[in-house]
């Protein structure tokens, strides 16, 4: 018998970096996500495989029950070793979880290209959660780290304004439907963005941050009432000035676009994975006259 767990994918529209502190931040959940498939064997192992969206095998692995079992920390870090990790704190949160005298087959599938950067990571800690019967904010807090915004989408069918109070997750569900969504697309940066290293080079960064923290918020809420593009668009810009002062970093559209005729802002992590663009002219040639051949309407990824 095989049980099947499935959890959105995520883009991050503001409160980038800030929703750590605690700053309210607008996620949007996607059309694509990844499937977790579990059925049992009896080899008292796990035997582990993961495919991207083409159809590719990306990880395959056999775990033994002992690495899962054991404390003894790794000295290096590898795809296999997270997510034994992942599967430790797991199973510490519910040590009922696993038949440890029987054995697993798991099988995840993305359905989206693993390089685009919308939760590998997450959509799979939210489908081990649900295998496990455990809070997925709890796994992600323990194992991998990180806000946990990208669990709140990959929970939910809707916006989320999602932020922390305390430490504790609070997730409010919201209607965004822009009437000018026609004219927002998501370009592919062509290179995907590590969130640890960047959440990592944040905390160096960081002083204190109460002013643009509560800024930020503000500019979540203009973002979500913005009646027309070119509130929107000016909202947007004022969140890129904003970050790029906080992490002394030059915005995208200075980098790599500054002849562009529209607005353009980075999505999470800076440096890479997507950038939401807003122009009232189809943008598609410009991006990929410059290399950039990933353009998706907002239609066609967000949920």
């Amino acid at each position: 018998m095989k049980t099947t767990f499935y959890s959105n994918g995520k883009l991050l529209i503001t409160g980038e970096y800030l929703v750590l502190d605690g700053a309210k931040a607008l996620a949007l959940p996607t059309k694509f996500g990844q499937n977790l498939t579990v059925e049992k064997s009896n080899k008292q192992e796990i035997k582990w495989t993961s495919y991207d969206a083409d159809g590719s095998i990306w990880f395959d692995e056999t775990i033994p029950f002992g690495a899962i079992l054991s404390t003894t920390p790794f000295e290096t870090e590898s795809i296999k070793n997270t997510l034994i990790i992942i599967l430790r704190t797991a199973l510490q949160l519910n040590p009922g979880a696993l038949l440890i005298s029987e054995g697993y087959i798991v099988t995840t599938r993305l359905t989206f290209p693993r390089k685009w950067g919308l939760g590998t990571s997450s959509t799979l800690i939210n489908n081990i959660a649900q295998w496990f019967q455990i809070d997925a904010f709890t796994l992600l807090k323990n194992s991998f780290g990180g806000s946990g915004y990208d669990i709140a989408c990959a929970q939910n069918n809707t916006p989320v304004v999602y932020y922390l109070e305390q430490g504790k997750a609070i997730i409010e569900t919201v209607q965004f439907n822009p009437s000018f969504s026609k004219n927002l697309y998501f370009v592919y940066l062509n290179q995907k963005q590590s969130s640890k290293s960047a959440i990592a080079s944040y905390k160096e960064k960081k002083n204190n941050l109460e002013t643009q923290k509560e800024i930020i918020s503000q500019i979540t809420q203009t973002v979500l009432n913005a009646k027309n593009e070119t509130a929107f668009a000016q909202t947007l810009e004022n969140h890129e000035k904003i970050l790029s002062t906080i992490l002394e970093t030059k915005t995208v559209k200075e980098t790599l676009f500054p002849d562009f005729n529209g607005t353009i802002k980075s999505l999470g992590a800076w440096g890479g994975d997507f950038v939401l663009v807003v122009s009232e002219e189809n943008p598609k040639s410009y991006f990929s006259n410059k290399g950039y051949e990933t353009i998706i309407e907002y239609r066609d990824l967000i949920l």
